[in-house]
């Protein structure tokens, strides 16, 4: 029941009609029986200083952030990790006595599958595909895992260029390599980790995969193949990946993940994950599983 001692949390973007924030944090909320609501809010880039502003003047305790805000909020902000910083994005906000406070859980989200593979990261090499925003957190993402090598390939020859030029002086001292598509080829064979952040395979592009055939066939046995995306599920490119030997991973868990890292930081307590996996699988009609990996 929602009363006047609610707390309240939400998730901001423009458009927010998409986002499931809302399913798996209201899940997670009822599961632990505490008083909070998780709210969408619409909120146009050119109000978002105003609505930031309105929010802390109503009490919010925090919120999530989606695209197109999560560079803009961060002049907005009092306090932002070193994480975030490296990354050039916040995507979970708190209240402090000082202000707001940002980090960016898309990191830990992206990172919680490929721990459970309790792999030696040490010589693995990394291959990123695209080298947009969603790219970054896996770039910081892979640094942590301790990747020996870690590589971004794009289409656009100078936004790479500026791509690398912002890692330069990251205080997490990210060293990566970046290549034009033409290059792939020669980089897929070595690949223990093959990650596809951009968008080709969502809707409407589901009988597409950012490979070509040629260039699944230069895929190794022993790959890990993980798509951001988490719905259709599986994609084409995971299809390609499993038909390869490789080990497939969606994009669902890494958006429970970072849910979970975030409602922790928000209600500094343990948190219901299965509760909060069960209901997106629920809400998008897939099977349940005690986790993205297969």
């Amino acid at each position: 029941m929602i009363t006047g001692k609610t707390k309240l949390l939400g998730v901001i973007g423009y458009p927010i009609e998409h986002s499931l924030s809302p399913v798996m944090h209201n899940a997670a909320i009822a599961r632990l029986g505490v008083d909070y609501v998780y709210l969408p809010f619409s909120i146009h880039p050119k109000d978002l200083k105003s609505a930031v502003n309105g929010f802390a003047a109503i009490g919010l305790q925090g919120f999530s952030i989606t695209i197109p805000h999560k560079q803009a909020i961060l002049p907005l902000l009092s306090e932002v990790t070193d994480v975030a910083t490296a990354v050039g994005a916040v995507n979970t906000v708190w209240r402090t006595e000082a202000g707001w406070s940002g980090t960016n859980t898309d990191v830990e989200g992206f990172l919680a599958p490929l721990r459970e593979l309790e792999r030696d990261w040490s010589e693995a090499v990394a291959v990123i595909l695209g080298n947009g925003g969603a790219s970054r957190a896996v770039v910081a993402g892979c640094h942590q895992l301790g990747c020996a090598e870690i590589h971004v390939v794009g289409r656009d020859g100078e936004k790479l260029e500026e791509f690398l030029k912002s890692w330069m002086n990251s205080p997490l001292g990210i060293n990566l390599k970046v290549h034009t598509w033409k290059n792939l080829p020669e980089l897929l064979p070595n690949a223990n980790l093959l990650v596809n952040t951009t968008p080709v395979g969502m809707a409407p592009q589901v009988e597409r995969s950012p490979l070509s055939p040629a260039e699944v066939d230069l895929l190794s046995t022993h790959l890990i193949a993980y798509d951001l995306i988490y719905t259709p599920n599986p994609t084409l490119f995971l299809k390609q990946a499993k038909e390869k030997g490789a080990i497939a991973l969606d994009g669902l868990e890494m958006l429970v993940q970072q849910g979970a890292a975030a409602l922790r930081i928000w209600l500094q307590q343990d948190v219901p994950v299965d509760v909060m996996r069960r209901s997106l699988q629920e809400y998008l009609g897939l099977p349940f599983s005690l986790s993205a990996i297969g």
